[in-house]
């Protein structure tokens, strides 16, 4: 096996990629203000963006869930990689060449696992596009022909062809290098009687790609009579395939639906395809299973929940369509976004759909009209006999709950009376409050969801990790809000509080976690002169990862003042260092209390001289300000 990589290739590595727009590949990023950006953690379930990124320090943290940390901290976490893993991924996408502490430079088959997966699928994704043109692969270009996909479409969405022979990819990728095991794990291929053969065969392939744009597998559909497979065959769950955690067309569809915070979601490959080349650019698809939690995170954490976020979803009108559209619904109150229904004429969906009437069907078929807790209303309402009096209160029962749910008060009192419309019930009030007293027991008593505001906290500004043992900090308390104030400096902006910060000893800061960070800062040699990796020091020197986590938090942490100068890091500066003076005035006028006016004569000399200094050096502080430093 290769060793270790090298530290100063790392660095390349960590200095060449901008954080930013690595964790833009995953969420949308908005001005936080203070150089830093803003969105919904992809880490845990929020209503409000409390994730921040600091492109010129090359740091992220959440103040929500406490993660933190570097370009490659974030990749590790969020793609489930090891370090190794991360730096050579992101030394592929920076073109940068890594050497190995053991010597010489990595072969391709010494590297992570998924690295590798990832790889294959790439070799794979090309053999079957390039095998779309050959003769045997016509009856899958004829597919796409009739559908109205030309070689331009085939070539845009990345569309293949898999021979129909037993290991034709099998025997390529082992030329590539690849091992029958990693050929097996990645579901590319599959154990046969006498070794591996290919999974997909005689099929029209479609490469899925995660939400970074890596191919993580693929999608097959069935081309001849004679194949007793399914009509659609998906990769099978693998280390770096999981249904449930991709949208197909979400690497080509991200950029616009963080753009017009709007995304449509199409029930198969063909109409993500139908929609992108009719101009509906938002356009994904689930892969082989209903549209579920794991997906709205995806869609969440790009639409940033704003009150003008739309998610459509297009379904069939049959049976099965409806029943997808009520799932879809049970999931609804995770977006904060708006959740609409669009059913085309006749029951098309959107390929169809382009064939009948053209790209501006497909355009006008996903403007919102339909929300989708009025359809799911529409669908309940179906199944019960309003004629009678029991049929209404029953419906009425399974209904409440439902317009319950509506985020929007005053629309919840709209869809209410809309309710009592459809049910034939005279008395609107009546059914209002019947809503409204639903929705006060949902709010009392259902569990807390992401879309409900978490407790406020007891203090000012985001608080920090447990980072050592000690008492909870309570910002409330001016000293511990300017401690923090002033190791932010020391952090971000160095050179404005050197050299008098690295004259400040550990006991000057009274929080336990600030006092810790006060000590890495030291043991990573101070912050006058600070190199260009002294975050990395400073974080390296942590005796934890609560501290660590800590040191990254005050690292992004925007600065509380309009202008950031030395006037205001003087001001910190001060008030810190006259805090100390003060609390050890204090300590001395007891020690001289116990000494009493009998007490030995030499000792009481040198207490009363100290206090003398002590008193003097707080008055100067008091008059002169950082000039007494």
């Amino acid at each position: 096996m290769a060793g270790r990589i090298n530290d100063d290739d790392v660095k390349a590595v960590r200095d060449a990629v901008p954080i930013d727009a690595v964790v833009s590949e995953y969420l949308q990023l908005r001005n936080a203000g203070g150089g830093n950006l803003k969105g919904l953690c992809p880490f845990h379930d929020e209503k409000s963006p409390s994730f921040q990124v600091s492109p010129s320090k090359g740091l992220f943290h959440c103040f929500g869930c406490q993660e933190g940390g570097d370009t490659i901290a974030f990749v590790m976490k969020i793609d489930h990689l090891s370090f190794s893993e991360t730096v050579e991924r992101l030394a592929a996408k920076a073109g940068i060449t890594l050497r190995y502490e053991e010597g010489g430079y990595n072969p391709g088959h010494q590297r992570g696992e998924r690295i590798r997966l990832i790889e294959a699928h790439k070799v794979a994704a090309q053999f079957y596009a390039d095998q779309l043109g050959s003769p045997e692969a016509e009856i899958g270009r004829k597919f796409l022909a009739e559908r109205g996909f030309d070689q331009a479409a085939a070539e845009h969405f990345g569309v293949g062809y898999s021979p129909a022979g037993w290991d034709h990819l099998t025997r390529f990728l082992r030329g590539k290098g690849f091992s029958d095991k990693e050929l097996i794990l990645s579901g590319l291929s599959q154990d046969g009687r006498r070794g591996p053969i290919d999974r997909f065969r005689g099929r029209l392939m479609w490469p899925i790609k995660d939400v970074g744009g890596e191919i993580v597998g693929f999608g097959a559909r069935r081309l001849r009579d004679d194949d007793n497979g399914p009509k659609y065959l998906n990769t099978p769950e693998t280390p770096i395939y999981k249904k449930s955690q991709v949208l197909y067309g979400i690497d080509l569809a991200k950029k616009d639906i963080a753009k017009i915070s709007r995304a449509v979601v199409v029930e198969g490959y063909t109409d993500v395809m139908a929609c992108h080349l009719a101009g509906v650019t938002t356009a994904i698809a689930t892969c082989g299973t209903a549209f579920g939690g794991d997906h709205i995170k995806i869609l969440r954490r790009l639409l940033m929940d704003n009150g003008s976020a739309r998610v459509i979803f297009t379904f069939d009108g049959d049976a099965a369509g409806q029943k997808a559209a009520l799932r879809a619904f049970e999931d609804d109150q995770k977006f904060a976004a708006e959740t609409y229904i669009a059913i085309a004429p006749d029951g098309m969906d959107p390929c169809d759909l382009r064939l009948a009437k053209g790209d501006e069907a497909v355009v006008d078929l996903v403007q919102p009209r339909t929300p989708l807790f009025e359809f799911a209303l529409r669908q309940i309402v179906t199944r019960y006999d309003l004629e009678t009096p029991a049929g209404r209160a029953a419906a009425l029962d399974e209904a409440a709950p439902v317009v319950a749910k509506i985020k929007n008060i005053a629309s919840q009192h709209e869809v209410a009376v809309q309710l009592a419309g459809m049910l034939g019930i005279l008395d609107t009030q009546f059914v209002v409050r019947r809503v409204a007293q639903i929705a006060r027991w949902q709010r009392q008593g259902g569990e807390r969801g992401p879309g409900r505001q978490q407790p406020q906290r007891t203090y000012d500004t985001p608080a920090p990790a447990a980072a050592a043992p000690g008492p909870a900090l309570n910002l409330r308390s001016p000293a511990h809000r300017t401690e923090r104030e002033l190791l932010k400096l020391a952090l971000q902006r160095p050179e404005l509080v050197s050299p008098a910060f690295d004259a400040y000893g550990v006991d000057e800061f009274t929080a336990p976690p600030y006092a810790a960070v006060r000590q890495c800062i030291q043991d990573a040699g101070g912050a006058t002169g600070a190199p260009s990796d002294y975050l990395d020091a400073v974080r390296e020197a942590a005796p934890n990862d609560s501290v660590r986590a800590l040191v990254t938090e005050l690292a992004v942490e925007t600065i509380f003042a309009k202008t950031v100068d030395e006037a205001y890091a003087g001001d910190q500066l001060v008030t810190v260092r006259l805090r100390a003076v003060d609390r050890r005035i204090r300590e001395v006028q007891g020690t001289l209390a116990r000494l009493g006016p009998n007490g030995d004569p030499e000792r009481l000399a040198a207490v009363q001289n100290e206090l003398w200094v002590l008193t003097q050096y707080g008055q100067s502080l008091r008059n002169n300000g950082a000039a007494a430093l």
